[in-house]
């Protein structure tokens, strides 16, 4: 058992299985859909959360996770025996979970140290920085070599995406320094980039086939990879995305998962995250 454990949030997108095998802790955040409130992942799987998208009345929505969360989750990674723990959130300036985990790590601070990094990253971007972690920690590094590749990792992490409609961002507020554009790309399929910690428009596409093949370029054009991984939101063309994608050379073996309800609330069905960390 490493010394060192890592804590996250449910916006990783790491599946409960991929999460649970590498040893990762992760706290969950709340889906609203009008007063109803689910827990992620603990009373809303990925699949029943895009059935209701799809299907039902609703636009999601979502909050941090429930106070005392992230110290529960502090409290029982010391109760595993970890010496330390190295907690990897969402984006600061998307959610208000980074300052929920700050907070907890003050409150734990006597029983076990903790470094929260604010991985200015989302969904599989911050589910790459999570799984390079967890692997230095087995590894046996120490706290702050951990914490130092991390904090270099997130300057190399990329995240873009593609999605039907803009709604979901606009409505929740998500579309960063992009808001101005929304009248003018009602008409065009945008590609999407989390820069900096915040979601602006990358590129402007006529169609569809035109928008997933430069998301995945993006990949390419940056390749060798150290690690790549792509989020599919409902999307039925998701195929389209993995053909362009083959033979990119990456040191990591491609992750795969489904887009999970925090992202999900926010961009909607048929939606599309192409995310990577670049070579040193």
């Amino acid at each position: 058992m490493p010394s060192i454990h890592v804590v996250t949030d449910s916006a990783c997108d790491l599946s409960p299985a991929l999460a649970e095998e590498r040893g990762a802790r992760v706290v969950p955040l709340t889906i609203r859909f009008g007063t109803e409130e689910l827990v992620d992942g603990v009373e809303l799987s990925t699949k029943e959360f895009w059935d209701r998208v799809i299907t039902g009345p609703h636009m999601p929505e979502t909050s941090a996770p429930a106070p005392g969360a992230f110290q529960q989750a502090f409290l029982e990674a010391h109760e595993a025996g970890a010496e330390s723990v190295v907690c990897i959130t969402i984006s600061s300036r998307l959610s208000a979970t980074y300052q929920a985990a700050c907070n907890a790590a003050e409150a734990v601070a006597s029983t076990i140290p903790v470094r929260v990094v604010d991985s200015l990253s989302v969904t599989l971007g911050q589910g790459l920085i999570v799984l390079a972690a967890l692997e230095m920690a087995q590894e046996g590094r120490a706290l702050d070599d951990v914490v130092a590749e991390v904090e270099d990792m997130k300057t190399r992490t990329w995240v873009f995406g593609v999605f039907e409609s803009l709604d979901y961002l606009r409505k929740g507020g998500r579309i960063g320094g992009a808001a101005h554009l929304v009248g003018s790309l009602l008409s065009i399929k945008p590609v999407i980039v989390v820069r900096d910690g915040v979601v602006e428009v990358e590129s402007k596409q006529r169609t569809r086939a035109r928008s997933l093949q430069y998301l995945a370029g993006k990949a390419v054009e940056a390749a060798p990879l150290d690690r790549l991984a792509v989020a599919n939101g409902a999307a039925r063309d998701i195929e389209e995305v993995f053909r362009h994608l083959r033979g990119v050379e990456v040191a990591h073996e491609m992750v795969t998962t489904d887009l999970g309800p925090v992202v999900g609330s926010h961009i909607g069905p048929g939606s599309v995250g192409v995310c990577f960390t670049t070579r040193r």
